[in-house]
């Protein structure tokens, strides 16, 4: 089992581990790769995050693997178990349901405030995004492609606090709702809702854009912890 776990890590990490030996911020890469790999679903909740083997693959001593590990934990990402050491950390329905609950309150006024500011570039890129996801077949690529689309109607608020907020946020429930998506009818109505979030932007209609957002992300939410209550997880 241990050695399967380290196949999982090793295959996760692969394509960032190369030798940081002599740069400056291997912390941040060592963040960055084991980041994407969690909210990814590259690797699974209660995996263990081995510091030493961390370190081998990236040619580097077992401090900056520290510093991202104390990262991640400070942002949720992963805890510290006693006899397990450092591992990714899983949430409970209530933990699930609150977050998409603040979700709920913060996105929709931040989409209020940047519809009058949106700027046609923004309204473009955001089109982008929509139909880039709509046509997406990789699930792996669904978590980005929603994430750019959100931000790129959330962006021209210039509410720097509550956009950083909100990719924190997003961080810790990325990998459940690509799976809401993946085996669940989600993904049709995600389209549907996201096309007439955009519309709603393009016609200059703030209030309407954030009771969409605010009825897209409750949505969201209670289909994905009535999904994982089904399967009991």
């Amino acid at each position: 089992k241990k050695k399967k776990r380290g196949h999982k890590l090793a295959t996760a990490l692969k394509l960032k581990a190369f030798d940081l030996g002599k740069q400056a911020s291997a912390g941040d890469v060592i963040y960055d790769a084991l980041r994407d790999a969690i909210i990814r679903g590259e690797i699974e909740e209660g995996e263990p995050l081995r510091q030493d083997t961390i370190a081998q693959m990236f040619n580097v001593s077992r401090i900056p693997v520290r510093e991202a590990m104390q990262r991640l934990e400070a942002q949720g990402l992963v805890l510290s178990e006693r006899y397990k050491g450092v591992v990714v950390a899983s949430l409970s329905h209530d933990q699930i349901t609150e977050i998409f609950q603040f979700r709920a309150l913060v996105e929709p006024t931040v989409i209020e405030l940047a519809v009058p500011l949106m700027s046609e570039e923004s309204l473009k890129a955001a089109q982008h995004y929509c139909d880039a996801f709509a046509a997406e077949t990789d699930p792996l690529r669904w978590g980005d492609l929603n994430r750019d689309f959100h931000t790129a109607l959330y962006k021209d608020s210039d509410k720097k606090f509550f956009l950083t907020m909100i990719d924190k946020t997003n961080d810790l429930v990325e990998r459940y709702v690509r799976l809401v998506l993946y085996l669940t009818q989600g993904m049709r109505s995600a389209i549907e809702e996201h096309q007439a979030i955009l519309d709603a932007c393009k016609a200059r209609k703030p209030e309407l854009a954030a009771e969409l957002t605010r009825q897209h992300i409750d949505q969201a939410g209670k289909a994905l912890v009535g999904y994982l209550r089904d399967h009991h997880r």
